[in-house]
């Protein structure tokens, strides 16, 4: 037998076994600091630093030219009174439940169709998906022509059908403009949600259908009892998307269609914000509003997260 070596004791393998996994991890420890450290500076330089900064400036009144002057929470405070705000948060709030509701049912729609369909499947998927693929300014321009209440395809569509009575000016009329500018956004992103609902669809086993034909189920059956409990997880997905996108990049669409007009009618918050930080010199005010928009969104979307977390949802 070799004889241990000095000031090793017995059982000492053990030890220089331990001390080995011990540099191993702190190597592999210092390997992943230095991998992920390139993307911590970028996400303190671009996410963390502008987020605090951001929060410091809705304390402040501040035009973007002169020194800011320290406000307190008196931004926020007025936000609490202003008739203008206040009426954005409320468009704001219709054009998420509009949104959410109306492109999770044509899109699971759409989405059936298209599992359903045997000729032209390749060319009608692809023909939903193109809208998601413009740029929201040619979607803008696009739908102002149709919306045009001189030349417009829609006003010229009802003459056609004898439906002249139901001609209007869909972005001039306050009451309606707001869900013109609705339709629009639903028209652009339909073609997204409806993919994923046909992932989702193809998920689904055909023995299920078959078995609920044998018992008796019919179309709306097999949908009731079949389809919609086992794309519940895909429903939470895509109402999850719906209520960030509409609360939270709905800006470009209702820009370049309207500007908030007419009197604010389909004025948003980040709209509102824009009007007041590049056109009204508030940068303090119009950094409170998003500060505000973030934490609304935030909650809403934790209390959405936490619903999911209950029903033990996999998503």
């Amino acid at each position: 037998m070799s004889p241990r070596p000095q000031g090793v004791p017995a059982g000492g393998r053990h030890f220089v076994r331990g001390g080995a996994l011990r540099r191993l991890a702190a190597r592999d420890g210092t390997a992943a600091a230095v991998m992920i450290a390139p993307a911590a500076v970028l996400f303190a330089l671009f996410f963390a630093w502008p987020f605090v900064q951001g929060f410091w400036l809705s304390l402040h009144h501040w035009d973007g030219f002169s020194p800011p002057r320290f406000a307190g929470a008196a931004n926020y405070l007025r936000l609490l009174k202003d008739r203008v705000f206040l009426g954005a948060l409320e468009n704001n709030v219709i054009f998420v439940v509009a949104v959410v509701v109306l492109k999770n049912v044509l899109g699971l729609a759409v989405a059936l169709l298209l599992d359903k369909a045997v000729f032209g499947r390749a060319f009608f998927r692809a023909a939903a998906f193109i809208p998601v693929t413009m740029s929201f300014v040619a979607v803008g321009l696009l739908w102002s022509w149709i919306y045009n209440p001189v030349f417009g395809l829609l006003n010229a569509a009802l003459d056609l059908f004898g439906l002249s009575a139901l001609k209007m000016s869909w972005l001039g009329d306050a009451d309606i403009a707001l869900y013109s500018v609705i339709a629009v956004d639903v028209w652009k992103w339909l073609g997204f949600h409806a993919v994923i609902y046909l992932a989702g669809l193809r998920t689904i086993p055909a023995e299920l259908y078959e078995s609920a034909t044998m018992d008796g189920a019919g179309p709306l059956g097999r949908l009731w009892h079949v389809t919609l409990p086992l794309l519940t997880p895909v429903v939470f997905i895509n109402t999850l998307l719906a209520f960030s996108g509409a609360f939270v990049r709905n800006f470009d669409i209702v820009y370049v269609l309207t500007k908030g007009g007419p009197n604010h009618a389909t004025e948003v918050v980040l709209t509102d914000m824009m009007t007041r930080a590049f056109g009204n010199g508030q940068m303090g005010y119009a950094a409170a509003m998003g500060y505000l928009l973030f934490l609304i969104v935030g909650l809403l979307s934790v209390a959405l997260l936490a619903l999911m977390r209950s029903r033990r949802l996999d998503v």
